[in-house]
């Protein structure tokens, strides 16, 4: 079982940044797959970014280039740092651990993300 915890969530103004940060315990974290996913209102959940347990990542298109994923295996931790934020990146953000080897798969609470002036 992996017990997943984000913060970092908050109101930002356009362009600026935000640190999200996912605290899992419970588990070998270095061994799964953690990803960041997010859901507008009336919208579905979808990939924002993803980092292998061998530092693979992928990022989805549309923040390619101003989110940077990051994980810290000593701290059980993964992080999203978003940058020159848009209020199309309002959502709500989800961590998720990923084994879907041994058919285990986590989900965060979620931590809102408001970008708006």
């Amino acid at each position: 079982q992996v017990q997943l915890v984000e913060s970092g969530g908050g109101l930002v103004q356009p362009g600026g940044s935000l640190r999200l940060s996912c605290a899992a315990s419970g588990s070998i974290f270095s061994s799964y797959l953690m990803g960041w996913y997010r859901q507008a209102p009336g919208k579905q959940r979808e990939l924002v970014a993803r980092i292998f347990s061998g530092g693979m990542i992928n990022y989805a298109d549309s923040v390619k280039g101003r989110f940077t994923i990051s994980r810290d295996n000593a701290k059980n931790t993964v992080y999203l740092q978003m940058n020159s934020l848009k209020p199309e990146d309002t959502a709500v953000y989800y961590c998720n651990a990923d084994q879907s080897i041994y058919g285990r798969n986590y989900w965060g609470q979620g931590t809102q993300v408001t970008v708006s002036s």
